[in-house]
């Protein structure tokens, strides 16, 4: 036990007690953190709005025996001008959600960390839209190790040809290699896929905006399907 100093963006909290709050972290180096700040919940609270979700924060934390208890908070990032968008709200809101998901406690997340505060980043600066949530869902696809294969077939590994798509055989596949379950998408999705995976959060190409929502759409099944859990802050964003 003692006091350590760790920072993390915040990805959700919930009432503890009549006026603390349990704070959940994603920290670089700790993976998913679980603290309590006290008495945040009171109206003259010393860590006043600091500890909302989306905030980049510094803080100290006293080390209990379940959970540490946080003494200090500065805020590196607060993000405030996402907050003022609701679509930029539910992509925000559907990164944290994917982060909380994966992170695991007491194993560094270094990866996820950056790719959740690039993201972020990006809602704060504007670049707000149905491409941004896809290029985070696959980028995110890329950390747990299941990235799609988008360029060559998941079957047989042709880079021609790819007419179907299948979750559970992961990714693109060709006539061939067709399994039960792949399905045709529209022309050219596969490739504005491929494209948003390799793109920069902060610079995102642009792109055909006949394919933006059936290319979201499969993007979150298949990160649904692999993560065997149903991402709910998207549902409103891709239809």
């Amino acid at each position: 036990m003692g006091l350590r100093r760790d920072q993390g963006i915040v990805l959700r909290g919930y009432p503890f007690g009549d006026a603390d709050r349990i704070v959940v972290l994603l920290s670089p180096n700790n993976g998913k953190v679980r603290t309590v700040a006290k008495g945040v919940r009171r109206t003259k609270s010393r860590f006043g709005g600091r500890l909302e979700p989306f905030c980049h924060v510094d803080v100290v934390l006293y080390e209990g025996r379940n959970l540490g208890t946080i003494t200090q908070v500065t805020l590196v990032e607060p993000f405030h001008n996402l907050r003022n968008n609701l679509d930029a709200v539910l992509i925000a809101g559907s990164m944290v959600e994917v982060a909380d998901i994966v992170a695991q406690e007491n194993e560094a997340s270094m990866r996820l960390f950056l790719l959740l505060q690039r993201g972020l980043r990006a809602l704060d600066n504007g670049l707000i839209g149905p491409d941004l949530a896809t290029a985070f869902l696959l980028k995110a696809a890329t950390v747990v190790g299941v990235a799609p294969a988008l360029e060559h077939c998941a079957g047989c590994g042709r880079g021609d040809g790819l007419t179907r798509f299948s979750f559970a055989a992961g990714g693109a596949l060709c006539e061939r290699c067709r399994t039960s379950g792949a399905y045709a998408l529209r022309r050219g999705v596969t490739e504005h896929l491929s494209v948003l995976a390799g793109a920069d959060l902060g610079a995102l190409p642009t792109t055909d905006p006949e394919v933006r929502g059936e290319g979201l759409g499969v993007a979150r099944r298949f990160l649904e399907y692999h993560l065997e859990r149903r991402l709910v802050a998207l549902g409103s964003l891709d239809g």
